[in-house]
């Protein structure tokens, strides 16, 4: 065990970080999901608190080993996964297991294990935007050499996953603009992608309203967008929105304790979309703001590894995958309050999960391999510093007693 302490490497307050969002998780999870235990599990409330601790373990394992890996290894896998991604998503729109009319999740064979292909794609796709923005940095103006070959496979991806799920498609895309803009892409070009992408989107839309047509996901974005535009009507609010904002004044400023949520029997997905709703009423303003804090503070502290980063690749990367999962974080809190329409997105490292949490983990593994590689530079470079300075004050020692030696003769 000390073993491992010692050769855990990075930053510190990210380590941190993850720790207490892990102990928020496994308090919210467990209190969450009570009515899921006695419908799923006959009683068994403890199965999910067991079941999410395991995730949760293993993740901090995924984070411990992808730390300890080269970061300079991923830019070789990101071309390979985001090439295997694209075929996943195709087939999880085709045979994927479908919840809420959205297909989201593959089933893999053998190992009976479900994951969502977008959060592969997702990950996938931050890392092959943070190679080719290293490596095209002397054509990043140009738009054929530049431009394209980026966006293409952002815009390819994030088709791919609109048509099960919308919210993390746009998310994706506004945070892979947003590492493009840091990247020194010309804004010119993002700011005519991003035009036609509202013209594209608005065309869709209207048609659909104007039409009818579309069922499935698209009636489902239908009526969220027109209840979230007539939310001033308590009746046409969505269940889950009037039992949230309940959860959320039932919590006040100092919430009503540990376990004592009451809302967890009404509100729909308490543990996964809405577990935020859960954390307000039981931990009340306060506890709500600690932890939109943690996520602020791990988004400063991969700013500041970005800063630090002496290669181009390394820091584009730690930067992109923190945006991506504070956006995502932040995205999660909007919904709760019922500043964005609703969503299925979740909380990272706080909803219950599997695989989410893992890949969730891989990339802050990865963002972590940054950290310790820019730690060794900086001591490599501290090293030589400090030989430098030893080797310049002999030399100019021994030519003061030099020139002590010729006064003498």
């Amino acid at each position: 065990m000390q073993k491992w302490l010692n050769n855990i490497k990075g930053d510190k307050v990210i380590w941190t970080i993850v720790i207490i969002l892990s102990l928020v998780s496994v308090l919210a999870v467990y209190s969450s999901t009570g009515s899921l235990a006695y419908r799923m599990q006959k009683g068994n409330t403890e199965y999910y608190l067991f079941k999410q601790l395991s995730v949760l373990v293993l993740g901090i394992l995924i984070i411990y080993v992808a730390h300890r890996v080269n970061y300079m290894v991923y830019s070789r896998l990101a071309k390979i996964l985001l090439i295997i991604s694209v075929p996943l998503l195709i087939y999880t729109l085709k045979f994927g297991s479908t919840i809420n009319e959205a297909s989201r999740w593959i089933r893999l064979p053998v190992i009976n294990l479900t994951f969502q292909t977008s959060d592969m794609a997702k990950l996938a796709l931050f890392m092959y935007v943070s190679f080719q923005l290293s490596k095209k940095q002397k054509v990043i103006k140009d738009f054929k050499k530049g431009f394209l070959p980026i966006m293409i496979p952002v815009c390819i991806i994030c088709f791919l996953i609109m048509p099960a799920n919308m919210s993390t498609a746009l998310l994706l895309g506004a945070s892979c603009m947003l590492l493009c803009f840091i990247g020194r892409v010309n804004i010119k070009h993002l700011m005519a992608l991003v035009a036609a992408g509202v013209v594209g989107m608005a065309l869709v839309i209207g048609l659909v309203f104007a039409t009818g047509l579309g069922g499935g996901r698209v009636t489902t974005w239908k009526h969220r967008i027109e209840h979230f535009n007539h939310h001033e009507d308590k009746q046409e609010e969505p269940y889950q929105v009037q039992q949230a904002k309940i959860a959320i004044a039932n919590g006040g400023i100092f919430g009503r304790g540990p376990g004592n949520s009451e809302e967890r029997n009404f509100l729909p997905h308490p543990y996964s979309d809405f577990i935020f709703a859960i954390i307000l009423e039981e931990y009340g303003m306060i506890g709500g703001f600690l932890l939109m804090t943690c996520y602020l503070i791990f988004l400063f502290r991969s700013i500041r590894i970005f800063k630090r980063c002496p290669y181009a690749f390394g820091a584009f990367l730690a930067i992109g995958l923190s945006f991506t999962l504070v956006i995502q974080a932040l995205a999660n809190m909007a919904v709760t309050v019922n500043l964005l329409p609703v969503t299925g997105v979740t909380l990272p490292l706080v909803s219950m999960g599997g695989t989410s949490i893992w890949f969730t983990s891989l990339a802050i593994g990865i963002i972590l391999s940054v950290s310790r590689n820019v730690e060794i530079y900086e001591k490599k470079k501290q090293k030589e510093s400090l030989e430098n300075k030893a080797a310049s004050e002999e030399e100019t020692a021994e030519s003061e007693s030099n020139d002590e030696f010729a006064m003498s003769n």
